[in-house]
Protein backbone atom coordinates (compact mmCIF):
# COMPACT_ATOMS: atom_id res chain seq x y z
CA UNK A 1 0.00 0.00 0.00
CA UNK A 2 1.66 3.21 -1.13
CA UNK A 3 1.42 6.72 0.22
CA UNK A 4 -0.21 7.85 -3.02
CA UNK A 5 -3.04 5.38 -2.50
CA UNK A 6 -3.46 6.45 1.10
CA UNK A 7 -4.00 10.12 0.26
CA UNK A 8 -7.01 9.31 -1.90
CA UNK A 9 -10.61 8.91 -0.80
CA UNK A 10 -10.65 5.20 -1.61
CA UNK A 11 -8.19 2.33 -1.53
CA UNK A 12 -7.88 -0.87 -3.52
CA UNK A 13 -5.92 -3.09 -1.13
CA UNK A 14 -4.90 -5.70 -3.73
CA UNK A 15 -4.96 -5.58 -7.56
CA UNK A 16 -7.26 -8.65 -7.56
CA UNK A 17 -9.95 -6.90 -5.52
CA UNK A 18 -13.27 -5.82 -7.00
CA UNK A 19 -14.02 -3.67 -3.95
CA UNK A 20 -12.67 -0.32 -2.82
CA UNK A 21 -12.40 0.80 0.81
CA UNK A 22 -13.86 4.24 1.58
CA UNK A 23 -11.19 6.14 3.52
CA UNK A 24 -13.74 8.86 4.38
CA UNK A 25 -17.49 9.36 4.14
CA UNK A 26 -18.43 9.45 0.45
CA UNK A 27 -21.51 11.19 -0.93
CA UNK A 28 -23.76 10.07 -3.77
CA UNK A 29 -22.43 11.38 -7.08
CA UNK A 30 -18.97 12.08 -5.69
CA UNK A 31 -16.06 11.41 -8.05
CA UNK A 32 -13.21 9.36 -6.58
CA UNK A 33 -9.89 8.31 -8.04
CA UNK A 34 -8.12 5.00 -7.70
CA UNK A 35 -5.16 3.37 -9.45
CA UNK A 36 -7.08 2.41 -12.57
CA UNK A 37 -9.15 5.52 -13.09
CA UNK A 38 -12.14 7.48 -11.82
CA UNK A 39 -15.38 6.19 -10.36
CA UNK A 40 -18.72 7.81 -9.52
CA UNK A 41 -20.07 6.91 -6.09
CA UNK A 42 -23.63 5.66 -6.63
CA UNK A 43 -24.89 6.08 -3.05
CA UNK A 44 -23.67 7.30 0.32
CA UNK A 45 -20.82 5.12 1.56
CA UNK A 46 -19.60 5.65 5.14
CA UNK A 47 -15.89 5.57 5.89
CA UNK A 48 -14.56 2.02 6.44
CA UNK A 49 -17.22 0.46 4.17
CA UNK A 50 -16.67 -0.95 0.69
CA UNK A 51 -18.03 -0.07 -2.75
CA UNK A 52 -17.92 -2.01 -5.99
CA UNK A 53 -15.42 -1.26 -8.73
CA UNK A 54 -17.71 -2.58 -11.49
CA UNK A 55 -21.21 -3.93 -12.01
CA UNK A 56 -21.78 -7.29 -10.30
CA UNK A 57 -24.47 -9.87 -11.03
CA UNK A 58 -26.22 -12.08 -8.52
CA UNK A 59 -23.90 -14.95 -7.48
CA UNK A 60 -20.68 -13.17 -8.47
CA UNK A 61 -17.60 -13.73 -6.29
CA UNK A 62 -16.27 -10.75 -4.37
CA UNK A 63 -12.57 -10.30 -3.60
CA UNK A 64 -10.67 -8.21 -1.06
CA UNK A 65 -7.06 -8.46 0.17
CA UNK A 66 -6.61 -10.61 -2.93
CA UNK A 67 -8.81 -13.46 -1.63
CA UNK A 68 -12.43 -14.56 -2.01
CA UNK A 69 -14.48 -12.89 0.75
CA UNK A 70 -18.11 -13.16 -0.35
CA UNK A 71 -20.80 -13.78 -2.93
CA UNK A 72 -23.44 -11.34 -4.08
CA UNK A 73 -27.09 -12.17 -3.32
CA UNK A 74 -28.39 -9.65 -5.86
CA UNK A 75 -27.05 -7.48 -8.65
CA UNK A 76 -24.94 -4.52 -7.47
CA UNK A 77 -24.13 -1.69 -9.83
CA UNK A 78 -20.75 0.06 -9.99
CA UNK A 79 -20.06 2.44 -7.12
CA UNK A 80 -22.69 0.90 -4.81
CA UNK A 81 -21.98 -0.10 -1.23
CA UNK A 82 -21.83 -3.77 -0.25
CA UNK A 83 -23.77 -4.74 2.87
CA UNK A 84 -25.48 -7.69 4.53
CA UNK A 85 -28.43 -6.96 2.22
CA UNK A 86 -26.47 -7.86 -0.93
CA UNK A 87 -23.43 -9.89 0.18
CA UNK A 88 -22.96 -13.16 2.07
CA UNK A 89 -19.86 -14.95 3.32
CA UNK A 90 -18.02 -17.19 0.88
CA UNK A 91 -14.46 -18.46 1.11
CA UNK A 92 -12.24 -20.61 -1.06
CA UNK A 93 -11.56 -24.30 -0.50
CA UNK A 94 -8.10 -25.17 0.71
CA UNK A 95 -5.72 -28.12 0.61
CA UNK A 96 -2.07 -28.99 1.09
CA UNK A 97 -0.02 -26.85 -1.26
CA UNK A 98 3.50 -25.78 -1.92
CA UNK A 99 5.56 -24.50 1.01
CA UNK A 100 6.59 -20.86 1.04
CA UNK A 101 9.46 -19.74 -1.13
CA UNK A 102 12.57 -18.43 0.57
CA UNK A 103 11.45 -15.52 2.72
CA UNK A 104 13.39 -12.26 2.67
CA UNK A 105 13.05 -10.56 6.06
CA UNK A 106 12.98 -6.77 6.32
CA UNK A 107 16.21 -4.99 7.17
CA UNK A 108 16.88 -5.29 10.91
CA UNK A 109 20.36 -3.76 10.99
CA UNK A 110 19.07 -0.85 13.09
CA UNK A 111 18.18 -3.21 15.96
CA UNK A 112 20.91 -5.84 15.73
CA UNK A 113 22.71 -4.57 18.84
CA UNK A 114 19.66 -3.19 20.64
CA UNK A 115 18.72 -4.80 23.96
CA UNK A 116 15.87 -4.59 26.45
CA UNK A 117 16.11 -4.77 30.23
CA UNK A 118 14.52 -8.02 31.35
CA UNK A 119 14.44 -10.69 34.02
CA UNK A 120 16.61 -13.67 33.04
CA UNK A 121 15.23 -17.13 33.91
CA UNK A 122 17.17 -20.38 34.33
CA UNK A 123 15.64 -21.92 31.19
CA UNK A 124 17.11 -19.13 29.06
CA UNK A 125 13.91 -17.14 28.64
CA UNK A 126 13.71 -13.48 29.62
CA UNK A 127 10.72 -11.80 31.22
CA UNK A 128 9.52 -8.29 30.55
CA UNK A 129 8.04 -8.24 34.09
CA UNK A 130 8.47 -10.07 37.40
CA UNK A 131 5.07 -11.17 38.75
CA UNK A 132 3.95 -13.54 41.49
CA UNK A 133 0.83 -15.59 40.66
CA UNK A 134 -1.87 -16.87 42.99
CA UNK A 135 -4.16 -19.29 41.18
CA UNK A 136 -6.80 -21.94 41.94
CA UNK A 137 -6.84 -25.43 40.47
CA UNK A 138 -10.64 -25.46 40.72
CA UNK A 139 -13.44 -22.91 41.02
CA UNK A 140 -14.11 -24.10 44.61
CA UNK A 141 -10.98 -22.17 45.67
CA UNK A 142 -11.96 -18.85 44.04
CA UNK A 143 -13.25 -17.57 47.37
CA UNK A 144 -9.95 -18.30 49.09
CA UNK A 145 -8.06 -16.61 46.26
CA UNK A 146 -10.23 -13.54 46.83
CA UNK A 147 -9.51 -13.69 50.57
CA UNK A 148 -5.76 -13.71 49.89
CA UNK A 149 -6.18 -10.82 47.44
CA UNK A 150 -8.11 -8.71 49.95
CA UNK A 151 -5.58 -9.54 52.67
CA UNK A 152 -2.30 -9.04 50.82
CA UNK A 153 -2.53 -6.35 48.15
CA UNK A 154 -2.79 -3.36 50.44
CA UNK A 155 -0.26 -4.77 52.92
CA UNK A 156 2.25 -5.25 50.08
CA UNK A 157 1.70 -1.74 48.77
CA UNK A 158 0.28 -2.89 45.42
CA UNK A 159 -3.30 -1.80 46.04
CA UNK A 160 -4.34 1.80 45.78
CA UNK A 161 -7.81 3.23 45.61
CA UNK A 162 -8.48 3.87 41.95
CA UNK A 163 -10.21 7.02 40.75
CA UNK A 164 -13.65 5.38 40.85
CA UNK A 165 -13.19 4.11 44.41
CA UNK A 166 -12.15 7.58 45.56
CA UNK A 167 -15.07 9.10 43.66
CA UNK A 168 -17.56 6.69 45.26
CA UNK A 169 -16.16 7.36 48.75
CA UNK A 170 -16.44 11.12 48.25
CA UNK A 171 -20.01 10.80 46.99
CA UNK A 172 -20.90 8.62 49.96
CA UNK A 173 -19.49 11.27 52.29
CA UNK A 174 -21.44 14.16 50.75
CA UNK A 175 -24.69 12.17 50.78
CA UNK A 176 -24.06 11.47 54.47
CA UNK A 177 -23.48 15.16 55.23
CA UNK A 178 -26.15 16.57 52.90
CA UNK A 179 -23.74 18.45 50.61
CA UNK A 180 -24.64 18.90 46.92
CA UNK A 181 -23.21 15.82 45.10
CA UNK A 182 -22.81 17.81 41.88
CA UNK A 183 -19.78 19.47 43.46
CA UNK A 184 -17.94 16.13 43.57
CA UNK A 185 -15.90 15.37 40.43
CA UNK A 186 -14.05 12.28 39.30
CA UNK A 187 -10.36 12.60 40.27
CA UNK A 188 -7.51 11.95 37.83
CA UNK A 189 -6.12 8.44 37.52
CA UNK A 190 -2.80 7.82 39.24
CA UNK A 191 -0.06 5.60 37.88
CA UNK A 192 0.86 2.33 39.59
CA UNK A 193 4.10 2.43 41.57
CA UNK A 194 6.32 -0.46 42.71
CA UNK A 195 5.72 -2.07 46.07
CA UNK A 196 7.78 -0.23 48.70
CA UNK A 197 8.49 -3.63 50.28
CA UNK A 198 9.47 -5.56 47.12
CA UNK A 199 10.47 -2.98 44.48
CA UNK A 200 11.72 -5.60 41.98
CA UNK A 201 8.33 -7.35 41.92
CA UNK A 202 5.94 -5.84 39.36
CA UNK A 203 2.85 -7.24 41.00
CA UNK A 204 1.09 -10.13 42.67
CA UNK A 205 -1.72 -11.37 40.43
CA UNK A 206 -4.75 -13.28 41.69
CA UNK A 207 -6.50 -15.38 39.03
CA UNK A 208 -9.90 -17.04 39.17
CA UNK A 209 -11.86 -19.23 36.76
CA UNK A 210 -14.91 -21.49 36.55
CA UNK A 211 -13.20 -24.76 35.62
CA UNK A 212 -11.29 -27.64 37.23
CA UNK A 213 -14.11 -30.12 37.90
CA UNK A 214 -17.52 -31.10 36.60
CA UNK A 215 -16.46 -30.96 32.96
CA UNK A 216 -14.82 -33.58 30.76
CA UNK A 217 -11.34 -34.74 31.77
CA UNK A 218 -10.03 -33.25 28.54
CA UNK A 219 -11.16 -29.75 29.57
CA UNK A 220 -9.57 -30.18 33.00
CA UNK A 221 -6.30 -31.32 31.43
CA UNK A 222 -6.35 -28.31 29.09
CA UNK A 223 -6.80 -26.09 32.15
CA UNK A 224 -3.77 -27.72 33.79
CA UNK A 225 -1.76 -27.08 30.63
CA UNK A 226 -2.85 -23.45 30.51
CA UNK A 227 -1.99 -22.87 34.18
CA UNK A 228 1.36 -24.59 33.61
CA UNK A 229 1.99 -22.15 30.78
CA UNK A 230 1.33 -19.24 33.12
CA UNK A 231 3.76 -20.72 35.65
CA UNK A 232 6.39 -21.09 32.90
CA UNK A 233 5.77 -17.66 31.34
CA UNK A 234 9.03 -15.70 31.72
CA UNK A 235 7.11 -12.77 33.21
CA UNK A 236 6.27 -14.93 36.25
CA UNK A 237 8.78 -15.32 39.08
CA UNK A 238 6.80 -17.53 41.48
CA UNK A 239 3.42 -19.16 42.04
CA UNK A 240 1.03 -19.93 44.87
CA UNK A 241 -1.50 -22.70 44.06
CA UNK A 242 -4.72 -23.31 45.96
CA UNK A 243 -6.25 -26.77 45.48
CA UNK A 244 -9.32 -28.34 47.07
CA UNK A 245 -7.93 -31.85 46.58
CA UNK A 246 -10.67 -33.96 45.03
CA UNK A 247 -11.12 -32.14 41.70
CA UNK A 248 -10.34 -33.36 38.18
CA UNK A 249 -7.60 -30.75 37.69
CA UNK A 250 -4.97 -32.25 39.96
CA UNK A 251 -1.77 -30.43 40.89
CA UNK A 252 0.20 -33.48 39.70
CA UNK A 253 -1.20 -33.01 36.17
CA UNK A 254 -0.16 -29.36 36.20
CA UNK A 255 3.32 -30.30 37.43
CA UNK A 256 3.67 -32.79 34.55
CA UNK A 257 2.61 -30.06 32.12
CA UNK A 258 5.17 -27.69 33.64
CA UNK A 259 7.90 -30.31 33.11
CA UNK A 260 6.92 -30.64 29.43
CA UNK A 261 7.20 -26.90 28.88
CA UNK A 262 10.14 -26.13 31.12
CA UNK A 263 12.30 -29.12 32.16
CA UNK A 264 14.61 -26.76 34.11
CA UNK A 265 11.77 -25.13 36.03
CA UNK A 266 13.16 -23.71 39.28
CA UNK A 267 10.70 -21.01 40.31
CA UNK A 268 9.13 -21.07 43.79
CA UNK A 269 5.95 -23.19 43.48
CA UNK A 270 3.86 -23.24 46.66
CA UNK A 271 0.95 -25.71 46.83
CA UNK A 272 -1.82 -25.57 49.43
CA UNK A 273 -4.40 -28.39 49.28
CA UNK A 274 -7.32 -27.52 51.52
CA UNK A 275 -8.53 -31.04 52.29
CA UNK A 276 -5.12 -31.84 53.83
CA UNK A 277 -5.36 -29.05 56.40
CA UNK A 278 -7.07 -29.12 59.77
CA UNK A 279 -8.85 -25.88 58.92
CA UNK A 280 -9.16 -23.25 56.20
CA UNK A 281 -7.68 -20.76 58.68
CA UNK A 282 -4.50 -22.80 58.97
CA UNK A 283 -4.14 -23.16 55.19
CA UNK A 284 -4.61 -19.45 54.50
CA UNK A 285 -2.19 -18.49 57.27
CA UNK A 286 0.49 -20.69 55.73
CA UNK A 287 -0.32 -19.47 52.22
CA UNK A 288 0.17 -15.83 53.25
CA UNK A 289 3.30 -16.54 55.30
CA UNK A 290 5.03 -18.60 52.58
CA UNK A 291 3.96 -16.28 49.74
CA UNK A 292 5.60 -13.35 51.53
CA UNK A 293 8.79 -15.42 51.79
CA UNK A 294 8.56 -16.26 48.07
CA UNK A 295 8.10 -12.59 47.17
CA UNK A 296 11.22 -11.75 49.15
CA UNK A 297 13.06 -14.43 47.16
CA UNK A 298 12.09 -13.19 43.67
CA UNK A 299 12.63 -9.57 44.76
CA UNK A 300 16.36 -10.35 44.66
CA UNK A 301 16.14 -10.60 40.87
CA UNK A 302 16.94 -7.48 38.83
CA UNK A 303 16.60 -6.43 35.21
CA UNK A 304 19.61 -6.81 32.95
CA UNK A 305 20.22 -6.48 29.18
CA UNK A 306 18.81 -9.11 26.81
CA UNK A 307 18.74 -9.31 22.98
CA UNK A 308 15.44 -8.67 21.21
CA UNK A 309 15.50 -12.32 20.10
CA UNK A 310 14.33 -13.17 23.64
CA UNK A 311 10.97 -11.46 23.08
CA UNK A 312 7.80 -13.45 22.34
CA UNK A 313 4.93 -11.32 21.02
CA UNK A 314 1.29 -12.36 20.83
CA UNK A 315 -0.81 -10.78 18.05
CA UNK A 316 -4.47 -10.04 18.79
CA UNK A 317 -7.29 -7.98 17.26
CA UNK A 318 -10.60 -7.18 18.88
CA UNK A 319 -13.55 -4.84 18.32
CA UNK A 320 -12.24 -4.51 14.77
CA UNK A 321 -13.49 -2.10 12.12
CA UNK A 322 -13.10 -1.54 8.40
CA UNK A 323 -9.76 0.22 8.89
CA UNK A 324 -8.15 -2.47 11.09
CA UNK A 325 -6.97 -4.49 8.11
CA UNK A 326 -5.32 -1.53 6.35
CA UNK A 327 -3.72 0.31 9.26
CA UNK A 328 -3.36 -1.34 12.70
CA UNK A 329 -3.05 -4.99 11.64
CA UNK A 330 -0.42 -4.52 8.91
CA UNK A 331 1.56 -2.28 11.27
CA UNK A 332 1.58 -5.13 13.79
CA UNK A 333 2.53 -7.46 10.94
CA UNK A 334 5.52 -5.26 10.21
CA UNK A 335 6.63 -5.57 13.86
CA UNK A 336 6.12 -9.35 13.61
CA UNK A 337 8.37 -9.56 10.56
CA UNK A 338 11.04 -7.37 12.18
CA UNK A 339 11.07 -9.50 15.33
CA UNK A 340 11.21 -12.75 13.36
CA UNK A 341 14.10 -11.28 11.39
CA UNK A 342 15.82 -10.61 14.72
CA UNK A 343 15.36 -14.23 15.85
CA UNK A 344 12.38 -13.69 18.16
CA UNK A 345 9.04 -15.49 18.51
CA UNK A 346 5.57 -14.39 17.35
CA UNK A 347 2.18 -16.01 18.04
CA UNK A 348 -0.87 -15.66 15.77
CA UNK A 349 -4.09 -17.11 17.23
CA UNK A 350 -7.88 -16.76 16.69
CA UNK A 351 -8.46 -19.59 14.19
CA UNK A 352 -12.04 -18.49 13.29
CA UNK A 353 -10.41 -15.32 11.98
CA UNK A 354 -8.29 -17.27 9.53
CA UNK A 355 -11.42 -18.39 7.68
CA UNK A 356 -11.01 -17.50 4.02
CA UNK A 357 -7.20 -17.24 4.08
CA UNK A 358 -6.53 -20.90 4.84
CA UNK A 359 -4.76 -21.59 1.55
CA UNK A 360 -2.47 -18.61 2.07
CA UNK A 361 -1.69 -19.92 5.57
CA UNK A 362 -1.01 -23.45 4.29
CA UNK A 363 1.29 -22.08 1.60
CA UNK A 364 3.27 -20.17 4.23
CA UNK A 365 3.90 -23.24 6.38
CA UNK A 366 7.58 -24.15 6.51
CA UNK A 367 6.99 -27.87 5.94
CA UNK A 368 4.17 -30.03 4.50
CA UNK A 369 3.66 -31.61 7.94
CA UNK A 370 3.11 -28.17 9.46
CA UNK A 371 0.59 -27.34 6.74
CA UNK A 372 -1.24 -30.63 7.25
CA UNK A 373 -1.43 -30.00 10.99
CA UNK A 374 -3.03 -26.60 10.38
CA UNK A 375 -5.57 -28.15 7.99
CA UNK A 376 -6.44 -30.88 10.51
CA UNK A 377 -6.91 -28.51 13.46
CA UNK A 378 -8.83 -25.96 11.39
CA UNK A 379 -11.25 -28.52 9.92
CA UNK A 380 -11.81 -30.19 13.29
CA UNK A 381 -12.60 -26.83 14.85
CA UNK A 382 -15.01 -25.88 12.07
CA UNK A 383 -16.72 -29.28 12.32
CA UNK A 384 -17.34 -28.75 16.06
CA UNK A 385 -18.76 -25.32 15.36
CA UNK A 386 -21.16 -26.76 12.77
CA UNK A 387 -22.21 -29.52 15.18
CA UNK A 388 -23.24 -26.76 17.57
CA UNK A 389 -25.50 -25.30 14.87
CA UNK A 390 -23.25 -22.37 13.98
CA UNK A 391 -20.40 -21.61 11.60
CA UNK A 392 -17.44 -19.33 11.08
CA UNK A 393 -19.63 -17.20 8.80
CA UNK A 394 -21.44 -15.99 11.94
CA UNK A 395 -18.22 -14.62 13.49
CA UNK A 396 -18.57 -10.87 12.76
CA UNK A 397 -20.21 -9.03 15.66
CA UNK A 398 -22.89 -6.37 15.12
CA UNK A 399 -20.21 -3.75 15.78
CA UNK A 400 -17.92 -5.31 13.16
CA UNK A 401 -20.69 -5.27 10.55
CA UNK A 402 -21.74 -1.71 11.35
CA UNK A 403 -18.17 -0.53 10.78
CA UNK A 404 -17.56 -2.26 7.47
CA UNK A 405 -16.70 -5.92 8.15
CA UNK A 406 -19.63 -7.45 6.27
CA UNK A 407 -18.50 -11.09 6.08
CA UNK A 408 -16.24 -13.27 8.18
CA UNK A 409 -13.88 -13.64 5.24
CA UNK A 410 -13.48 -9.85 4.96
CA UNK A 411 -12.79 -9.69 8.69
CA UNK A 412 -10.39 -12.65 8.55
CA UNK A 413 -8.41 -11.45 5.55
CA UNK A 414 -7.69 -8.20 7.36
CA UNK A 415 -7.08 -9.90 10.71
CA UNK A 416 -4.47 -12.28 9.26
CA UNK A 417 -2.27 -9.34 8.29
CA UNK A 418 -1.20 -8.85 11.92
CA UNK A 419 0.87 -12.04 11.56
CA UNK A 420 3.15 -10.48 8.94
CA UNK A 421 4.58 -12.41 6.00
CA UNK A 422 7.19 -14.75 7.49
CA UNK A 423 7.06 -18.57 7.21
CA UNK A 424 4.92 -20.42 9.75
CA UNK A 425 7.32 -22.55 11.77
CA UNK A 426 4.83 -24.38 14.00
CA UNK A 427 1.10 -24.98 14.50
CA UNK A 428 -0.10 -25.60 18.06
CA UNK A 429 -3.40 -26.81 19.38
CA UNK A 430 -4.77 -25.24 22.57
CA UNK A 431 -3.33 -24.74 25.16
CA UNK A 432 0.08 -25.10 23.43
CA UNK A 433 3.55 -23.81 24.29
CA UNK A 434 5.79 -22.03 21.78
CA UNK A 435 9.22 -23.62 21.38
CA UNK A 436 10.38 -22.55 17.92
CA UNK A 437 11.78 -19.20 16.86
CA UNK A 438 9.72 -17.39 14.23
CA UNK A 439 5.95 -17.36 13.69
CA UNK A 440 3.76 -19.99 15.36
CA UNK A 441 0.00 -20.46 15.00
CA UNK A 442 -1.98 -21.23 18.16
CA UNK A 443 -5.54 -22.56 17.89
CA UNK A 444 -7.82 -20.42 20.04
CA UNK A 445 -11.32 -19.04 19.85
CA UNK A 446 -11.89 -15.60 18.35
CA UNK A 447 -13.01 -14.33 21.77
CA UNK A 448 -10.51 -11.61 22.72
CA UNK A 449 -9.98 -12.60 26.34
CA UNK A 450 -9.86 -16.35 25.66
CA UNK A 451 -7.29 -15.69 22.95
CA UNK A 452 -5.07 -13.32 24.95
CA UNK A 453 -5.32 -15.69 27.93
CA UNK A 454 -4.11 -18.54 25.72
CA UNK A 455 -1.21 -16.61 24.17
CA UNK A 456 0.12 -15.61 27.59
CA UNK A 457 -0.19 -19.28 28.56
CA UNK A 458 1.80 -20.20 25.43
CA UNK A 459 4.73 -18.00 26.42
CA UNK A 460 3.96 -14.50 25.09
CA UNK A 461 5.56 -11.88 27.31
CA UNK A 462 3.95 -8.94 25.47
CA UNK A 463 0.72 -8.82 23.43
CA UNK A 464 0.04 -6.37 20.59
CA UNK A 465 -3.71 -5.80 20.31
CA UNK A 466 -5.33 -3.85 17.46
CA UNK A 467 -8.78 -2.36 17.80
CA UNK A 468 -11.05 -0.28 15.61
CA UNK A 469 -13.97 0.25 17.98
CA UNK A 470 -12.18 0.20 21.35
CA UNK A 471 -11.81 -2.48 24.03
CA UNK A 472 -10.34 -2.43 27.55
CA UNK A 473 -8.93 -5.99 27.49
CA UNK A 474 -5.69 -6.61 29.38
CA UNK A 475 -3.87 -9.63 30.83
CA UNK A 476 -2.51 -10.43 34.31
CA UNK A 477 1.06 -11.32 33.30
CA UNK A 478 1.63 -10.17 29.69
CA UNK A 479 1.24 -6.40 29.15
CA UNK A 480 -1.25 -5.66 26.37
CA UNK A 481 -0.25 -2.86 23.97
CA UNK A 482 -3.45 -1.43 22.46
CA UNK A 483 -3.17 -0.14 18.87
CA UNK A 484 -5.94 1.94 17.29
CA UNK A 485 -6.89 1.76 13.62
CA UNK A 486 -7.86 5.46 13.50
CA UNK A 487 -6.89 8.68 15.21
CA UNK A 488 -10.55 9.29 16.08
CA UNK A 489 -10.54 6.14 18.20
CA UNK A 490 -7.15 6.96 19.72
CA UNK A 491 -8.69 10.19 21.03
CA UNK A 492 -12.05 8.80 22.18
CA UNK A 493 -10.56 5.67 23.80
CA UNK A 494 -7.43 7.33 25.13
CA UNK A 495 -7.66 5.51 28.50
CA UNK A 496 -6.56 2.32 26.72
CA UNK A 497 -4.95 3.17 23.37
CA UNK A 498 -1.14 3.11 23.46
CA UNK A 499 -0.34 3.58 19.77
CA UNK A 500 -2.23 5.23 16.89
CA UNK A 501 -2.02 3.98 13.30
CA UNK A 502 -4.58 6.50 12.03
CA UNK A 503 -1.90 8.43 10.13
CA UNK A 504 -1.78 5.50 7.68
CA UNK A 505 -5.43 6.12 6.76
CA UNK A 506 -4.76 9.87 6.60
CA UNK A 507 -1.82 9.29 4.28
CA UNK A 508 0.77 10.99 6.47
CA UNK A 509 2.62 7.82 7.52
CA UNK A 510 3.35 4.38 6.07
CA UNK A 511 3.01 0.90 7.53
CA UNK A 512 6.79 0.61 7.41
CA UNK A 513 7.49 3.81 9.33
CA UNK A 514 4.86 3.21 12.00
CA UNK A 515 5.93 -0.43 12.32
CA UNK A 516 9.43 0.73 13.23
CA UNK A 517 8.03 3.27 15.71
CA UNK A 518 5.85 0.60 17.29
CA UNK A 519 8.84 -1.73 17.72
CA UNK A 520 10.68 1.05 19.59
CA UNK A 521 7.68 1.40 21.88
CA UNK A 522 7.60 -2.39 22.41
CA UNK A 523 11.22 -2.22 23.60
CA UNK A 524 10.29 0.47 26.12
CA UNK A 525 7.45 -1.67 27.52
CA UNK A 526 9.68 -4.74 27.58
CA UNK A 527 12.27 -2.84 29.62
CA UNK A 528 9.77 -1.56 32.15
CA UNK A 529 10.43 2.08 31.16
CA UNK A 530 6.77 2.53 30.18
CA UNK A 531 3.54 0.86 31.28
CA UNK A 532 0.71 0.07 28.91
CA UNK A 533 -2.64 1.76 29.49
CA UNK A 534 -4.27 -1.60 30.30
CA UNK A 535 -1.66 -2.17 33.03
CA UNK A 536 -2.21 1.33 34.43
CA UNK A 537 -5.97 0.72 34.45
CA UNK A 538 -5.48 -2.60 36.27
CA UNK A 539 -7.04 -4.79 33.57
CA UNK A 540 -6.15 -8.39 34.49
CA UNK A 541 -8.57 -10.26 32.21
CA UNK A 542 -8.22 -14.06 32.41
CA UNK A 543 -10.63 -16.49 30.73
CA UNK A 544 -9.66 -20.10 29.95
CA UNK A 545 -11.21 -21.54 26.78
CA UNK A 546 -13.72 -24.30 27.52
CA UNK A 547 -14.13 -26.56 24.51
CA UNK A 548 -16.15 -29.42 26.05
CA UNK A 549 -19.46 -29.89 27.83
CA UNK A 550 -20.16 -29.92 31.55
CA UNK A 551 -21.09 -33.24 33.16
Amino acid sequence: MSNDNQRKSVLQVSPQDNLLVALKDLGEGEQVQWDKGDLTVAEKVPAKHKLTISDLSKGDPVYMYGVLVGETTKAISQGKRVSTANLVHRSAEYEQGESIDLWTPPSTEKWQNVTFQGFHRKDGSVGTANHWLVLPMVFCENGNVETLKNSMLEALGFERRNQYQRFARELAEVYKTGVDPENVSLPAEQDHSPSPIFPNVDGIKFLSHGLGCGETRGVSKELCGLLAGYACNPNVGGITILSLGCQHAQVSIMENEIAKRCPEFDKPLLVFEQQKYASEREMLEQAIRQTFAGLAQINRQERSPAPLSKLCLGMECGASDGFSGISANPTMGRVADLLVGLGGKVILSEFPELCGVEQEIVNRCSTPDTGNRFIEIMRNYEARVKEAGSGFHMNPSPGNVKDGLITDAIKSAGAARKGGTSPIMDVLDYPGWVTKDGLSLLCTAGNDVESTTAMAGAGANLILFSTGLGTPTGNPVSPVIKISSSTKLANSFSEYVDFDTGPIVDGTETVQSLGESLLEQVIAYASGRQKTKAVVQGRDDFLPWKRGMSL
